[in-house]
């Protein structure tokens, strides 16, 4: 299974998978519209991967069988500054 993988022009560390090179048909309008400008990022093979380094692949796989598309979120950052 390949995953084409694109980085968000408005969001740092956002990033969105779909099963194929530049077709977003699956993704829904709204989504693109905060997601921003998809720039390509990378292609993978998922088959051959036991896991990715900030998303579980089996969570991947699944909505892109199911849904079309995954999309990864920038990491929650803690402060921990005390208030």
């Amino acid at each position: 299974m390949l995953a084409s993988i694109y980085r968000s022009n408005l969001k740092d560390q956002m990033y969105l998978y779909i099963a194929k090179k530049d077709d977003f048909s699956m993704v829904p309008e709204q989504l693109l519209k905060v997601f921003g400008n998809p720039e390509f990022s990378l292609q993978l093979n998922l088959a051959k991967r036991s896991k990715l380094a900030r998303v579980d692949v089996a969570e991947v796989k699944k909505a892109l069988d199911e849904d079309g598309y995954y999309l990864q979120l920038p990491p929650v950052i803690h402060d921990n500054k005390a208030d």
